[in-house]
């Protein structure tokens, strides 16, 4: 596609010219964008006559999107995906909706949008194919104009999911993003075609503009380009308009240059102010545009800096699915992760390792989260037997192109990330003879030098496709920062001789830390991957001073009989770190820009150390429920400034049993312990130790943990010795939604009689819904549950469970009905509001 290019520096409002000779004026038609989310039929399984308008569906379930149709299976270890798959089914599953249209609708340019859709996806208008996309999780943009018709239309999408494994994790399978149909004008802006740029400084900004019109009309074209530019207030504080004369059926990239004066207001972590650009045409065709004004810079002494502001990058790294609702998308369930992460002190993301949907980065970007965007977790090698090195050739251009130019002003995004450990950073590291448990291990495992080549020889073509990739990210974002996942921490690194790296970024190797400045002068350097501690909540292994290094090899199956591991800090992989080892490497060290944290929440899939019966990762600061394990305290005492004195574990044992006990505290020099009144010593952190621990012995009663400043009393948490659970108690996120799909996340503990909650409990509940809502799923974080989580069965797990439910489309009331075995039931009330 040929580009015509022209460049405008805008300082005042721009005179309106009349339509030059042969030119014909736009008329007026404005763009729609309708959400096609609703009442589609589904049916699991696979025929060619699916595809054909005429196909009687009505015996199809019908649902809503987002969907993802493997969740709702319970988990098995005969699932080809394996347990790092997370042991859900896959196969080929069609969708089916009718939309109609109108003449006039019929008179503009139609097209539909899949946000993702997980995998293989071929779309089909009334019987034809109109296209398609291999990769789950980039979008698939079809003009659907030729083959529309007046009346009943129907869209049949084929998603194939059945070669399985294709993915080192849980991916989920279905239409589990959006969709939408966009109606616009012949005379348009062009889909992703506005990119906004900011150069801010103490009274003004400057502000550059890059759009691109397209006239999909037989005709040349006069238009009027107006660009307005709207304060996170609400004011229009710029407005820009500016006459266009467009060839027929031809792009065309106008570049506008504008001067916002007076003090911008930037976007940060803890401000991210955010501007609105509304871009619009004379034609009918308006797009608005979030951006965010600031600056930012890597360095390779001092780290990174957000605003002429030094901040470390507190990050964790998050893969996509949402616990109990799969991978269907729902801002409601990310922006509850997102809160989450937020009050630890987290203050920035990894996608790990693909793309993820629009609306978590419209998350980041409001809330104030710095994310590394990442492409591919493979190049041409493969991980696992059908994964998307079987697509890379021929995809990787446009795959990369798309992204970018969809993902592209987020002011949230302030890296980019080629790839994750791919195998080309070695000469020839095969993985085609491996399980997925294997290659999953060895990625991390000790490479020999000989798979390495000479600093001095000339570039490989390892080191030249690296180029390649970033060269195609700077071709739609000139100045994007290029960096990537990389578990070979030697120079002779294939990405690394590239030399296209803006930013180093390891993936663990703490023990490199004082070669970086040798091996890579003048880089910025930070941990695009740290920790890979690995936790249960709620399950405590003592002696709590002990390392458990597990697995002991990658290759040799681990098992131990519980399947749980301690969550004491204790247990980690062999290639990573503890969690306080990992945040003290990078804490006190000024040139490392910060690091990731693997991961931020426990998710489907990869179960290290362990594989069946275990089938989601123990990896996560926060279970799959969104449950925060102990050492969640551990991250808040450092990186906010939040009181916190985090006593654990419970009191619940046998009489004269040892018991480690650890406070995670701050904002106080020492801590002392209290049994039953009685002082069990004073305790205070080291710069070695960010924890306090006593090894006392356990004596029904309470234990009492108090920290002190200077000797006066900070903080004070206590447990008691609970009898046998005999009531369920319940919280509700809130009692009063809004109809439309709106979730409500209920937390459910069970307490003794005299009030306490019991930490230990493990009963099975239930729910039933009723009335304007309905069930969701049900999750308690165990990693080895295998009855489905959107059955409204469950269990306690180490005392809580979480349910969902969701409002339905009409106003009301709904009534949620809790039942627990040998605990007596509960009624909640939720009104849900036009």
């Amino acid at each position: 596609m040929t580009i015509r290019k022209i460049h405008f520096v805008v300082c005042v409002m721009c005179l309106l010219m009349l339509p030059s000779s042969g030119l014909v004026a736009s008329a007026l038609t404005h763009r729609q964008r309708i959400s096609l989310d609703d009442s589609w039929t589904f049916h699991l399984g696979d025929e060619v006559e699916f595809a054909s308008s005429d196909y009687d569906d009505s015996q199809w379930r019908v649902l809503d999107v987002p969907h993802d149709w493997a969740i709702e299976s319970d988990f098995s270890q005969e699932a080809p995906a394996g347990p790092n798959g997370g042991a859900l089914p896959g196969g080929i599953g069609w969708y089916r909706k009718r939309v109609v249209l109108d003449m006039h609708d019929l008179t503009q340019q139609l097209y539909l949008l899949f946000d993702g859709v997980y995998m293989q996806a071929s779309v089909y208008v009334n019987g034809q194919y109109v296209g398609g996309r291999p990769n789950g999780y980039l979008p698939i943009y079809i003009d659907i104009s030729e083959v529309a018709q007046l009346g009943e239309n129907v869209v049949a999408v084929r998603v194939d999911n059945e070669h399985q494994p294709n993915s080192r994790w849980y991916s989920g399978c279905g239409i589990y993003r959006h969709v939408w149909l966009i109606k616009k004008p012949s005379v348009q802006i062009d889909h992703d075609g506005v990119y906004v740029r900011s150069i801010p400084a103490a009274d003004h900004a400057d502000i550059t503009i890059q759009t691109t019109l397209n006239n999909a009309g037989n005709l040349r074209h006069a238009a009027i380009l107006n660009q307005q530019v709207i304060s996170p207030t609400g004011h229009v504080v710029n407005s820009t308009p500016l006459m266009v004369n467009l060839e027929q059926n031809a792009h065309q990239e106008i570049i506008q240059e504008i001067r916002l004066e007076g003090t911008p207001q930037r976007w940060d972590i803890e401000h991210p102010n955010l501007y609105t650009l509304r871009t619009s045409l004379s034609s009918g065709d308006t797009l608005t545009t979030r951006f965010g004004i600031r600056s930012y810079h890597f360095d390779a002494q001092q780290g990174f800096f957000l605003n002429g502001r030094h901040v470390m990058l507190k990050g964790v790294c998050m893969h996509h699915d949402l616990g109990c609702l799969g991978s269907a998308i729902d801002t409601q369930a990310m922006l509850r992760q997102l809160t989450i992460l937020k009050e630890m002190g987290c203050n920035a993301i990894r996608c790990a390792h693909n793309p993820p949907a629009p609306s978590w980065l419209n998350l980041c970007d409001s809330m104030g989260f710095v994310v590394m965007n990442e492409s591919f977790d493979m190049w041409r090698r493969r991980k696992t037997t059908y994964d998307y090195s079987t697509h890379f050739e021929a995809w990787y251009v446009r795959d990369l192109h798309d992204m970018m130019l969809r993902d592209r002003n987020h002011p949230a995004i302030m890296m980019w990330s080629i790839g994750n450990e791919v195998l080309e950073q070695w000469n020839d590291i095969s993985t085609d003879t491996l399980s997925i448990e294997a290659a999953n291990l060895i990625l991390n495992a000790q490479k020999d030098a000989s798979q390495l080549g000479d600093v001095h020889d000339s570039l490989s073509f390892n080191a030249r496709l690296t180029q390649t990739l970033a060269a195609l990210v700077k071709r739609d974002v000139p100045d994007a920062l290029v960096t990537a996942g990389c578990n070979e921490p030697r120079p002779a690194n294939h990405l690394f001789r590239s030399q296209a790296l803006d930013i180093i970024g390891y993936n663990y190797h703490e023990q490199y830390l004082d070669s970086i400045s040798s091996f890579f002068p003048g880089k910025p350097f930070l941990f695009s991957e740290a920790t890979s501690a690995l936790m249960t909540r709620g399950y405590y292994e003592m002696p709590s001073d002990s390392v458990r290094l597990w697995p002991t090899r990658w290759d040799v199956p681990f098992s131990s009989s519980e399947t749980k591991c301690s969550a004491y800090d204790n247990c980690r992989t062999p290639w990573g770190n503890s969690h306080e080892g990992a945040w003290l490497a990078v804490k006190d060290n000024p040139f490392v820009a910060g690091l990731f944290v693997w991961t931020g929440f426990d998710y489907l899939g990869e179960p290290t150390p362990f594989s069946w019966p275990a089938r989601s990762s123990y990896f996560g600061i926060v279970d799959l429920a969104g449950f925060p394990k102990d050492v969640y305290y551990m991250y808040q005492s450092e990186w906010t400034d939040k009181p916190v004195l985090h006593l654990f574990p419970h009191w619940n044992w046998t009489a004269g049993q040892t018991i480690d006990m650890w406070a995670y505290y701050n904002h106080a020099d020492e801590v002392e312990l209290y049994i039953n009144g009685l002082s069990q010593g004073i305790r205070r952190k080291t710069k070695e130790c960010l924890h306090a621990m006593w090894r006392v012995t356990f004596e029904p009663g309470t234990v009492t943990c108090v920290s002190r400043n200077h000797g006066k009393e900070v903080m004070r948490v206590s447990h008691q010795t609970t009898g046998r659970p005999v009531n369920l108690v319940a919280k509700v996120d809130q009692t009063s939604v809004d109809a439309g799909g709106n979730l409500v996340f209920i937390t459910v503990e069970a307490k003794d009689q005299a009030g306490r909650i019991v930490p230990t409990a493990q009963n099975k509940i239930s729910c039933q819904v009723t009335g304007q809502a309905r069930f969701v799923g049900m999750d308690n974080g165990c990693q080895t549950g295998h009855t489905s989580l959107q059955t409204p069965h469950s269990r306690l797990f180490n005392g809580k469970c979480l349910i969902v439910v969701r409002s339905t489309k009409q106003a009301g009331e709904a009534t949620i009905k809790i039942f627990g075995e040998h605990l007596k039931e509960i009624d909640l009330s939720l009104l849900i509001n036009e």
